[in-house]
């Protein structure tokens, strides 16, 4: 129903999925990071697939500045989702650098099958039928997960590693937050204005993506996924 209100949809989502929520951002390898039990070799794990999981993530980022710069009813969205592609772009040298402080050879990695699934689920966000809507909606999901499982890892309370803390700094900070907080208003707004099809199509795609996003954990600690 067009011109119903749905300034909160997504709030409402969080909370309708709330168990899916929680396994996605409470996941056993976030926990075993916050509470010091990680396995060095999973995290080791989680680097490499991570850094090819970016190396996908920033087409799509393009393609969502691509479609804002088309449809959106608002031009600060493109300065946005241009920030975020920014920061993308610091992003992969961070995993770079990492990487060489881990002695993980990132051109050695072999994607594993969560990751390609996953890879493939943010080229069908890229096709031209998905619209921004769905588009900006699936961006703000994703990052979403991140803030709120590594912002978990920085708590009060929390015995992370010291040596893992830059991690969990780089997407648990207040700054990246807002930039979700910033995702989540356009999101929001979006979908106030889209019709019940467009509404449904992006709900459908927050569930994959908090199913993907639980599969890449368990790829993490080793899972056969």
């Amino acid at each position: 129903m067009e011109g119903t209100d749905r300034t909160a949809i997504t709030v409402t989502w969080l909370k309708k999925h709330r168990l899916l929520y929680v396994g996605a951002t409470r996941h056993p390898f976030i926990l075993g990071i916050r509470d010091g039990s990680v396995d060095i070799s999973s995290f080791k794990r989680w680097l490499g697939q991570d850094y090819i999981f970016v190396r996908a993530f920033v087409p799509f980022v393009a393609s969502v500045l691509l479609k804002a710069w088309k449809e959106s009813d608002d031009k600060a969205d493109v300065d946005v989702i241009l920030g975020g592609i920014s920061a993308l772009n610091d992003e992969v040298s961070w995993f770079k650098n990492e990487a060489s402080k881990w002695a993980v050879a990132l051109d050695s990695v072999v994607p594993q099958q969560a990751n390609l699934n996953y890879c493939r689920f943010l080229e069908r966000l890229m096709s031209p039928e998905v619209d921004y809507t769905q588009a900006i909606t699936a961006f703000w999901a994703i990052e979403t997960v991140y803030r709120e499982s590594f912002a978990h890892c920085l708590e009060e309370g929390s015995r992370t590693p010291q040596e893992l803390k830059e991690t969990c700094q780089r997407w648990g900070n207040d700054g990246f937050g807002q930039y979700c907080s910033s995702l989540q208003s356009i999101a929001n707004r979006r979908l106030e204005k889209a019709s019940d099809e467009v509404v449904a199509k992006a709900e459908v795609n927050l569930l994959e993506i908090l199913e993907h996003e639980v599969e890449f954990w368990n790829m993490s600690r080793g899972a056969a996924v």
